[in-house]
């Protein structure tokens, strides 16, 4: 990906978001013509997702490239996770599937049609994930569609009442609109995304759709992942699993005394948004701190706002 060059845009409003000839930047202020880029957003509600996406480790808790396969099983749920050319798919790259997954969420909840194809400016997508417009910000976006669409995951998680024998991707297909003056600049307009027909069912048949904290977005990849854990075991109050259960359920890779490292840093700090984790080590153990006791406590509502305050 050629590295882009950009310049604010002026206090007269005038767009001056560049980038070389092989890069690309948005122009945010362009309205975009014809049907086939009718843009989904802005999304004016909050960020939600689907519940087993969630609960189940489908990406890689990593910045770089992650080129080893991933696999789960557990509780008659197996899910298997290959790489593409740019590796897995990451807990980043996950940004973009809630953020389709909230202009679903938000049609549905106004009685609209709700197809697989979705129009966004990545202008909106960072307004909501709370990422600073860049150069770096658009290339990054970039790499996350391929790695999306490239990754490719076998499950045996059935949604809307069907399941999937073979393979599929998150994104079928993936559009960038744009631009493009004499110079040969190039000006982003719109992204077109086709979302994948596992995601799709889930999310239009089973309307099992959580809510995301907005300090999500400011967590680390381990964090997040307990964050989503938290919020798809918790529906019915607090829980109690394994420290081994719960590395595996997060995704995490490296060795359980290093994730015990880790549960603590996040208890200890609160660090976890509506969630109190209690690490309780269990002494003569058969599986020393694989077999420590991990309980998560819903934080009541009006607790969360008085601690926000």
């Amino acid at each position: 990906m050629a590295k882009a060059v950009v310049k604010r845009i002026s206090s007269s409003g005038k767009q001056a978001s560049e980038v070389s000839q092989k890069g690309l930047a948005e122009a945010p202020h362009t309205p975009v013509q014809g049907d086939l880029f009718s843009l989904d957003s802005p999304l004016r509600g909050g960020v939600r997702g689907e519940r087993s996406l969630m609960a189940y480790p489908f990406f890689a808790l990593s910045k770089n490239a992650w080129t080893t396969q991933l696999r789960y099983t557990a509780n008659n749920v197996t899910i298997e996770v290959n790489p593409g050319h740019r590796g897995v798919a990451t807990i980043y790259d996950k940004e973009v599937l809630l953020y389709i997954a909230s202009l679903m969420a938000s049609r549905l909840e106004e009685g609209g049609a709700v197809g697989q194809d979705f129009q966004f400016t990545g202008h909106d997508l960072f307004r909501v994930t709370g990422t600073p417009v860049s150069a770096k910000a658009y290339n990054r976006l970039f790499e996350s569609l391929e790695r999306l669409q490239s990754t490719q995951i076998k499950t045996d998680i059935e949604t809307g009442g069907e399941g999937v024998a073979g393979f599929f991707s998150w994104v079928e297909n993936v559009q960038l609109k744009y631009s493009k003056s004499k110079d040969g600049t190039r000006r982003l307009k719109a992204v077109r995304v086709r979302l994948c027909d596992w995601l799709h069912r889930a999310i239009m048949k089973d309307r099992d759709i959580l809510k995301y904290a907005p300090a999500y977005f400011q967590l680390s990849p381990v964090n997040r992942r307990l964050y989503e854990v938290a919020s798809a075991l918790c529906i019915d109050g607090p829980v109690s699993l394994t420290l081994g259960d719960l590395r595996l359920q997060t995704g995490y890779q490296s060795p359980c005394r290093s994730f015990k490292r880790l549960l603590k840093d996040a208890a200890e700090q609160n660090a976890i948004p509506g969630f109190t984790l209690y690490v309780e080590e269990q002494p003569g153990a058969r599986m020393p701190v694989a077999d420590d006791r991990i309980t998560i406590v819903p934080v009541p509502i009006s607790q969360r706002e008085s601690d926000a305050a």
